[in-house]
């Protein structure tokens, strides 16, 4: 198998969700170079594909004769992850947290091996399966690999977006911001970009309060962000700010820069699903593979009714398609 057309690991994601339905949109309507390999339970694949009357045949194959195994598009090629199929779209937590656990498990086994470095997990109810342990899965999958330093870069290739701080308590963000973290992210985004497209990013970095200002004594705008970019600046990095996160979006504004990065989640994160909707891919900055994930979540109110928008994983399948 060519290194450049590595198999694209693709994880079902929430027994209950959305995930097959844009799965099955995804491979009617795409054709793609590097074989893909889905991890998941073949009854609930096989029932799936029974209520959208989507037909494929199943590969099955084992992991331990991935490397024997002739990989292609013209099927479903399936890493069979047991799952008790008579309890589908009932409230079984612990089965479906030990389901995820172990497509997770699968997926992590076959990256460590080098046999792909390409990963996607489909949509997964975070504040269920984590059970407050971790902020997201972007640290839960970094911290199976004991890696530290991480970003989540939310892709499009008009704009990206990157939070400093993830899925953390409003409350709380402004214990955690500080100087080197602003520094480290911008650094794995210039090192993204750099790598995967070419090209130095432009940055823009919003303030924390509004329109950069502060009643307070101690102002985060003034004495934390505005010396990070400084330093980045002396160290030849394309990056300005802070900018009034109420106005950097603006068109004439977000149109001079590559990337924005806000101080908090729902910063740059809400405007970005405004202005892009489904168009955007998220991305895990830091891993010694590619995570990608949909820029959505298990949308359970809208299963089987053929409705969901699959753009977002024909967008993360077709970015690991040309890595």
């Amino acid at each position: 198998m060519s290194k450049n057309f590595k198999p694209i690991l693709i994880m079902g994601g929430e027994p209950n969700s959305i995930f097959f339905e844009i799965l099955f949109k995804t491979l009617k309507s795409n054709n793609f170079k590097c074989p893909l390999i889905i991890i998941a339970s073949y009854k609930l694949l096989n029932f799936q594909m029974k209520k959208f009357k989507f037909k494929k045949k199943i590969n099955l194959i084992k992991i331990s004769e991935l490397k024997k195994s002739n990989l292609n598009n013209r099927v479903i090629n399936l890493i069979n992850v047991d799952y008790d199929r008579s309890k589908y779209l009932r409230t079984n937590l612990k089965n479906n947290n030990i389901y995820l656990k172990n497509c997770f498990n699968i997926a992590c086994k076959i990256l460590k091996t080098g046999f792909s470095n390409k990963f996607i997990n489909g949509p997964i109810n975070k504040s269920k399966f984590l059970n407050n342990k971790f902020l997201g899965i972007t640290e839960f999958i970094s911290k199976k690999f004991g890696i530290k330093k991480i970003a989540m870069l939310i892709y499009n290739k008009d704009i990206s977006v990157c939070p400093i701080t993830t899925h953390l308590p409003l409350k709380l963000v402004t214990k955690k911001i500080n100087r080197k973290l602003i520094i480290e992210k911008t650094i794995l985004i210039n090192d993204f970009f750099n790598k995967n497209l070419k090209f130095k990013p432009k940055i823009a970095v919003t303030g924390l309060n509004p329109h950069c200002e502060s009643v307070h004594r101690f102002n985060e705008d003034k004495n934390i962000i505005r010396p990070a970019i400084n330093t980045l600046k002396k160290k030849g990095y394309k990056v300005k700010g802070p900018f009034p996160a109420d106005t950097i979006f603006l068109k004439q504004n977000r149109k001079k820069y590559d990337v924005i990065m806000g101080m908090y989640h729902d910063q740059v994160i809400s405007p970005i699903k405004t202005l892009k909707e489904y168009d955007a891919i998220n991305i895990t900055l830091g891993l010694p593979f590619y995570r990608v994930s949909p820029d959505h979540g298990p949308n359970e109110k809208m299963i089987n009714k053929n409705l969901s928008n699959p753009l977002s994983l024909i967008r993360a399948i077709k970015f690991l398609d040309k890595r």
